[in-house]
């Protein structure tokens, strides 16, 4: 049974990653406002709706801490640092701000919770500081640019530990709120430039909502299992030790390192059960986020920090937020939305012309065509040129494709496929030790580098990923097995225009060729129809879970330029997304069961083509 219009999903669970958007209608409906809609949601992808727990923290610190509450908000960061940057970010976008509008207020730990006796080690506990940016609420809009690109805002566990922190009279505020000693430079802002004019406009791609205390839903069920969990294995406080050794087995998974089922002491005491993805990689070359967008959004940073500053290329139709990051900071960014190997001979001959690059930014395959870039061309472009390579795998993954060697860092969201469970956020970047960059970015991610990984959240992650390696091969099989069917000349081909999966595209090859032995390809595919009328029916029909997000245990699916592309979608459809693309994440459920489901959605649409 699908979960009712603005449930989270999975259903009960009270940090859903995603949330029910069960028909065609209710997404429009949610990217156009409509009250019938909005009125229902409880929650949503974190990045772009502000979970109840944040609200309820964000209120509470603007009654104690804010003299204006009526006509201020404010924004919430794990550290001085991200507020810092925040602010910055503020009096870029908005020059005309006087310096004592946007201010940042840090709430730190009581003395007697951080003075812990360290002869007992085993009895440390997590604690938290919390960093507020107060701004005018008419800047709203500026606020949500932060939240959404940059992916470093509190998680809603988080918030959860800081409310009941600050009401116990744990969190104080340290000192007064910090302004600004001088009104901030937009040098650093940069043009925006693409490569064509065909720029997108800066609208919603998933509508940011904030609810009510009143609509926030009553998560009974999964708010036990995860009190219960916390409590049961880890004692009635968050053991910093814990923390460190699930953050220790979360990048043994993704060095390829741990790959048994195993609790979590058990797999840390094994010696190494795979074989690392390069030669040489350590645990020490991986850095964990609070989300994947934050990786990204970080190792741009890095990259900015340790290397002249310079323009970036985004190669291929990306996560829009990407994008969105490389045009609004730094110097600006050179966009081929269509990823091909007719824009890498333009781009090598800007590069004999004497045009020089910060980074190629590329997802493999790409969100949503599934398009697989040619690495093995972008590399040798990239030694000629001296520019950085930086790969999203979070659509491939690191069991399907070897992409670590073509990279000088790979970044993912851990949110998706790894956890599996959509009760989680989380982010990784990957440095490749054979990087000719390696040491200056080493250096800059040792120096700059900061963990704001929550400790609930990395414990939760580190449970869910344990049988990563199985899920992820039955959900390539299941994944082959439907878009056989979507693909197959016969019976559906007057419906079914065009099928999106890694196996079928013309860039098979460049997949292939960076496709581990036993790799497959992966558990997302799109899909588009002669008719849009057909893909409403086919996606109405399709008896899944509806909601963004992707990579999850469960088949989801979702009209993915209605809801990522809405305010732009003549801009999509010029790179071949579509406005009536239909996403499809697959799951674990039993192969046939899936099958029939397809089978029935697409014997739908010909219903309706038959009585034209």
């Amino acid at each position: 049974m699908l979960a009712t219009l603005g449930q989270p999903i999975p259903a009960n669970t009270a940090h859903a990653v995603s949330v029910s958007l069960p028909s065609w209608k209710s997404t429009v409906g949610y990217e156009e406002g409509e009250d019938w809609v909005l009125s229902k949601m409880k929650t949503g992808y974190p990045r772009f709706f502000v979970h109840h727990d944040i609200q309820k923290l964000e209120k509470e610190i603007l009654r104690l801490f804010s003299p204006a509450p009526e006509t201020e908000k404010v924004i919430l960061f794990p550290s001085h640092r991200i507020a810092q940057r925040c602010q910055e970010f503020f009096f870029h976008t908005v020059p005309s701000l006087a310096v004592d509008q946007v201010r940042i207020l840090d709430l730190i730990p009581a003395p007697h919770q951080s003075n812990m006796d360290l002869g007992d080690i085993g009895s440390l506990t997590v604690t938290s500081s919390l960093s507020c940016v107060f701004y005018p609420a008419a800047h709203a809009a500026v606020s949500k640019q932060v939240w959404q690109h940059s992916g470093d805002g509190v998680s809603s566990r988080r918030a959860e530990y800081c409310f009941k922190a600050l009401q116990e009279g744990l969190l104080h505020a340290n000192g007064k709120p910090v302004r600004p000693t001088i009104q901030c430079s937009r040098s650093g802002k940069g043009p925006r430039r693409y490569q064509k004019e065909v720029l997108p406009p800066d609208t919603n791609s998933h509508r940011q909502m904030d609810t009510t205390e009143d609509q926030a839903i009553d998560m009974g069920a999964d708010s036990k299992e995860h009190a219960q969990y916390i409590e049961e294995r880890f004692g009635r406080n968050l053991n910093a030790i814990q923390a460190s050794k699930a953050k220790l087995a979360i990048k043994r998974r993704i060095a390829g390192t741990l790959t048994e089922d195993q609790d979590l002491d058990l797999a840390l005491e094994t010696p190494d059960q795979g074989t690392r993805r390069v030669k040489g990689l350590t645990e020490d070359d991986i850095y964990l986020f609070p989300s994947g967008m934050s990786a990204i959004f970080n190792t741009h940073r890095m990259l900015l920090a340790s290397h002249e500053p310079r323009k970036s290329i985004c190669f291929g139709f990306p996560y829009i937020d990407t994008l969105k990051i490389l045009q609004k900071w730094g110097p600006g960014c050179l966009f081929y939305g269509n990823g091909l190997d007719s824009d890498l001979d333009d781009l090598e001959t800007r590069l004999q012309n004497g045009a020089r690059y910060l980074a190629l930014f590329t997802e493999f395959p790409s969100n949503p065509l599934l398009r697989s870039p040619n690495l093995h061309r972008i590399r040798a472009l990239a030694d000629k040129y001296s520019f950085a390579v930086i790969v999203d795998e979070s659509v491939g993954n690191f069991i399907n494709v070897q992409v670590l060697s073509h990279a000088d860092v790979v970044v993912s969201s851990l949110t998706k496929i790894f956890s599996g469970d959509s009760n989680v956020m989380g982010g990784s970047a990957v440095l490749n030790p054979h990087s000719p960059r390696y040491q200056s970015l080493k250096q800059a991610f040792d120096s700059e580098y900061e963990d704001n990984y929550w400790a609930e959240d990395a414990l939760f992650m580190e449970r869910n990923s344990r049988d990563f390696l199985s899920r992820i091969e039955r959900i390539n099989a299941n994944a082959e097995a439907v878009t056989q069917i979507l693909a197959a000349p016969a019976p559906h081909a007057n419906a079914v225009k065009q099928v999106y999966y890694p196996k079928l595209n013309p860039s098979r090859c460049y997949y292939d060729a960076c496709r581990n032995p036993n790799g497959g390809y992966g558990g997302l595919f799109s899909v588009t129809f002669h008719r849009a009328e057909d893909a409403v029916k086919f996606f109405d029909t399709l008896d899944v879970a509806k909601g963004p997000s992707l990579g999850t245990n469960f088949t989801l699916s979702c009209p993915y330029t209605i809801l990522a592309h809405y305010g732009e979608l003549e801009w999509a459809a010029s790179f071949g997304v579509e406005a009536d693309l239909v996403r499809v994440s697959v799951g674990l459920e039993d192969r046939g069961e899936l099958e029939a489901k397809v089978r029935r959605a697409l014997e739908a649409v010909e219903a309706v083509e038959n009585k034209i």
